[in-house]
């Protein structure tokens, strides 16, 4: 009964103090001529996304390999994706996380690979965020104004033929 009471009071003091902060806008003069502006993030749309999958699986075919292919958006989570038949069960989860590393440092993950080498500036990053891809294969999209909407993963071949397929995706919304 005594800790109701005592939780009971706890709210209604937080309540209290919750209702007395001043929630409204800081004058410019508050924070050194700082100004507010609104935040305004593009995503991939379904459409957009399907192009850059069959521009990338054009390319795939093209160079005669198989691969695994996801897309992510702006928010780093998976749009579409695409396994070729008979491409590798294993690269799945690859490809899945060159797009998210790709979307979550807006590079291509070769770039952050090559930062990621021993005594590197970015060395073992890779065990970061839940795993990420530090090799080539994983590329930001990009719409038509520059603004990174997204990320391409590709996975199943060498790392040169998964970065050229995973470019050929993202030129294709370009």
């Amino acid at each position: 009964m005594k800790s109701k009471l005592m939780f009971a009071l706890g709210a209604a003091l937080m309540i209290a103090a919750v209702s007395t902060w001043n929630y409204g806008p800081v004058s410019a003069a508050e924070h050194g001529e700082m100004k507010a502006t609104p935040l305004t993030t593009g995503d991939v749309s379904l459409a957009t996304a399907h192009v850059a999958l069959m521009a990338a699986m054009k390319k795939a075919e093209e160079i005669g390999t198989k691969m695994d292919i996801a897309i992510v958006d702006a928010g780093g989570n998976l749009k579409t994706f695409a396994r070729m038949d008979g491409a590798w069960i294993g690269s799945i989860d690859i490809s899945i996380k060159k797009a998210r590393t790709a979307r979550m440092f807006d590079m291509p993950t070769g770039a952050i690979g090559e930062l990621s080498q021993p005594g590197g500036p970015l060395f073992n990053i890779e065990h970061s965020n839940g795993g990420l891809i530090t090799f080539p294969g994983g590329v930001p999209l990009k719409n038509a104004d520059g603004e990174v909407i997204g990320a391409i993963g590709v996975s199943g071949s060498t790392v040169e033929d998964d970065h050229t397929v995973a470019q050929a995706g993202a030129d294709a919304i370009q």
